[in-house]
Order: structure tokens, then C-alpha cells, then sequence
């Protein structure tokens, strides 16, 4: 029996497949390779071809006896989210839709979702629980929202149980050093950091310096790759021992300021970061911290990597060998 990883060319996607290989099980990826890397997948089987064609994704569900299904495929970009909310509603929400549908089809009652901390909107109370209220501030988090509320509905008609993880701030790469962080363009504070320092950007912008925070700038929440690759394994398993629909956070519970991160990776690196001041983005909170008790609680889940400066060891681990992603 084998797990269909959609996505499984992107950065978290292509974690989970090597976790998922660590354990000697069978994994199979889908990747249209729009963001993803075909450099990022090692050994399993890679389909190429896109959630929006339900022929493909047929002929993937007939080749192989598919028992669940990790979803990671989809856009992520806030700021074109909010340009083009058709391409986000249209990749992330219907095209889920026929990725169930075809599930249902071939009787895969099992799918673990990659989520996202954006269904919360504006925080109301900082650490946030699963209860919070969901109010998405761009169509990136209401796509993701959707997708959420789908899969309760298909649970109760098809009896297709799932695992929604909401994510925080995924950071890191593998100690192997052989996968690692790759996005055209690059959005993720740790990375475009360490691009700086590899001469691939002339300095780090920081957004924001007026915050009420204890230095001024924005407080986020990072948890490393790895640690997420763990958890959807854990999700997995509970639904392959019959767990129920539900949706937990993903995040180490501990915030770190911008000037935080850019003095750790400093200390990590040894070198000295440029640095220009501007003012905020629009829609960005002052803090974002997950509460993540309730996976710990259910699951078992423990991360590993929690000590911001070994998580960006292995970023810097990876960036340096691979300074132009998987094109070197």
C-alpha cells in the first residue's frame, strides 16, 4: 500500500517523502513542479502533472493501491493571493475537490492536509489555540479555510477522515543536507537572510521597527521542517488507527523577533548582516505564536529542533552548498 503525496516536489512535501522513506514506506508524488524541484525527490515514484486534470490524477490513483493521501499541493503566496484570488481559489480549493473526489472513487479514506496558520486572520489572544476564531485577512488563508470545511462535509457524506495541520513558520533543512529550502521567489525571513550573506541580496529588509513588541519588530513563531515532516507522519498513523476528523497547530509556542533572527543567525554564521529599516507591510500582526499542546496531547508529537539557532544550522548548512537553490 503506498501514500500519494501531492506536492511532494515542494519543500515540506519533499521532507515528508524522505521521512516516509526513512521508515521504509511506500510513497508515490504527485508534482505539476511549478514551485517544486524534480532535483527534491530521490527515490520514490514522480508523476508530473496537475491537480486540475482528473484524468491524471485518475491514471495515478489506477497504477498504484493507494491507502492515504498527503496533500501539500497549492499556491502560497499572500501578497498574489490577494492579486489573484481566482488562481488561489481555483488551485486550492477546487482542485482539492477533485483530488477527494477521486478519492472517493478508489476508496481512500484517509488524508492528512497541509494547512496554514492564515485561517486565524488578525489574532485576538497570542498563544493561539485551534479554538481561536478563524477570520483569514487574504484569500490565501480563506482558500486554505475552505479546503478545511470541505473535508468535514466529505467526511460526514464519504467518510474520508482527515488531519488538518496548521502551520506557523516552517524553516530549516535537512541535516542530510541533501534537501532544503528552494522558492522562486523567495518569501521566508530565515532564507532571504541567508541569501544576503551569499551576496544573492544586497541587504535584509526589515519591515516594521515600531511594533509593540520588546524590540519594535514583528514576533513569529518557527518551527523546523523536520519537525513538521514528523507530524503528519503522526497523523498517519492516527488515522490509520482510526482517528476522527481534526486540526492542529503546528509551531514551537515560542516567538522570536526579526532583530532576534537576524542577531542568531549572525552568531550562527559569523558574519555580519546588512541591514535597511522600512515601514510595515500591510496585514502583518505584531505576533504570531501557536499554541501546539493539543498535538502534543493527542499525537505524541515532541519536535526536535526547537533551539532557533541549531534551526538555522541547518539552513545554513544547506544554502551554503546549494547558494543557488537546486540549480547548483
Amino acid at each position: 500500500m503506498a501514500i500519494l503525496v501531492t506536492g511532494g516536489a515542494g519543500y515540506i512535501g519533499s521532507h515528508t517523502v524522505k521521512a516516509l522513506q526513512r521508515q521504509g514506506r511506500d510513497v508515490v508524488v504527485l508534482d505539476n513542479l511549478y514551485k517544486g524541484h524534480r532535483q527534491a525527490v530521490k527515490d520514490a515514484p514522480l508523476h508530473v502533472g496537475d491537480l486540475g486534470d482528473p484524468a491524471f490524477i485518475a491514471d495515478v490513483f489506477g497504477q498504484y493501491s493507494v491507502d492515504a493521501v498527503v496533500h501539500f499541493a497549492a499556491l502560497s503566496l499572500v501578497g498574489e493571493s490577494v492579486q489573484r484570488p481566482d488562481l488561489y481559489f481555483r488551485n486550492n480549493t477546487a482542485y482539492a475537490m477533485n483530488l477527494l473526489d477521486a478519492m472517493v472513487k478508489h476508496k481512500v479514506d484517509k488524508l492528512v492536509f497541509s494547512s496554514t496558520a492564515a485561517v486565524y486572520g488578525e489574532p485576538h489572544s497570542v498563544p493561539i489555540d485551534e479554538d481561536h476564531p478563524k477570520a483569514p485577512t487574504n484569500p490565501y488563508g480563506e482558500s486554505k479555510l475552505f479546503v478545511e470545511h470541505i473535508l468535514r462535509r466529505y467526511d460526514t457524506a464519504f467518510g474520508i477522515r482527515s488531519v488538518s495541520l496548521r502551520y506557523f513558520n516552517a524553516a530549516g533543512a535537512d541535516p542530510s543536507g541533501e534537501i532544503g529550502e528552494d522558492h522562486q521567489p523567495e518569501t521566508h525571513l530565515i532564507p532571504i537572510i541567508l541569501q544576503t550573506l551569499l551576496g544573492k541580496r544586497e541587504h535584509i529588509e526589515i519591515f516594521g521597527t515600531d511594533y509593540s513588541t520588546p524590540d519594535g519588530t514583528c514576533i513569529r513563531d518557527y518551527i523546523h521542517v523536520n519537525d513538521l515532516s514528523d507530524a503528519h507522519i503522526l497523523a498517519l498513523d492516527a488515522l490509520a488507527a482510526g482517528g476522527s476528523t481534526t486540526a492542529y497547530n503546528l509551531g514551537c509556542g515560542q516567538g522570536f523577533s526579526v532583530r532576534e533572527v537576524i542577531r542568531t543567525v549572525e552568531k550562527v554564521t559569523g558574519r555580519t548582516v546588512p541591514v535597511v529599516e522600512s515601514p510595515r507591510r500591510p496585514g502583518d500582526p505584531a505576533v504570531l505564536v501557536a499554541s501546539s499542546e493539543r498535538i502534543k496531547r493527542d499525537l505524541q508529537w515532541n519536535p526536535q529542533y526547537e533551539n532557533l539557532e541549531t534551526l538555522i544550522a541547518s539552513a545554513w548548512q544547506w544554502h551554503q552548498a546549494h547558494p543557488d537553490g537546486f540549480s547548483q
